[in-house]
């Protein structure tokens, strides 16, 4: 989990739990459809957050490649 931090796995955690909750006391009523788009929206969130780190990551890495092959040139 190097990817996400604790606050997002939080965040997981809790949206989670609320959207059980939500089946448990709404039932598979009409307000199950609001709830699953709540929590598919959370879900893309956390996919496009964890999306996010891993290109910043690789970022970082060629950003430091470059930045020795420019120091091993000089």
């Amino acid at each position: 989990m190097k990817y996400f931090d604790f606050g997002t796995i939080v965040v997981i955690v809790m949206t989670f739990i609320l959207f059980a909750m939500a089946l448990f006391f709404t039932g598979f009523t009409h307000d199950l459809l609001l709830e699953a788009g709540v929590f598919l929206v959370s879900v893309k969130l956390i996919i496009m957050s964890y999306k996010t780190s891993v290109a910043s990551r690789d970022i970082y890495r060629e950003l430091r490649e470059i930045k020795k092959l420019l120091n091993d040139s000089k």
